[in-house]
């Protein structure tokens, strides 16, 4: 007869479960704001030259990032995440679809 084997993850309580999902939103917001930049504003001012949807996007993509990092470490301290995940999340956030690729791979990791 086969016995369930304990998790090797703890379960995470509510607060960091609150946590993980102010980051989750962060991260689809900061990643939707550099598609957007990369994507829209800045095809539309270098091939159109409509410099405006840059001068919009990117002050707003600005300050997700920043908020996006801070919200990182937050999260990091709250939830004791591993060793590589604040310094891939850092990484993540800096490339195209990567706040979406690190929130999937993390949740996963966790087990969520």
């Amino acid at each position: 007869m086969l016995q369930a084997q304990p998790s090797p993850l703890p379960a995470l309580t509510e607060k960091q479960i609150f946590a993980l999902k102010k980051l989750t939103i962060m991260g689809y917001l900061e990643g939707t704001s550099f598609l957007l930049l990369l994507g829209i504003a800045m095809p539309l001012k270098y091939m159109l030259g409509m410099p405006e949807t840059v001068s919009y996007v990117g002050p707003l993509h600005g300050i997700l990032f920043v908020a996006y990092i801070i919200v990182l470490i937050i999260t990091a301290s709250k939830i004791k995440m591993p060793l590589w995940a604040l310094p891939a999340g850092v990484l993540g956030s800096f490339l195209p679809l990567g706040p979406f690729i690190f929130d999937y791979v993390l949740k996963k990791r966790l087990g969520k």
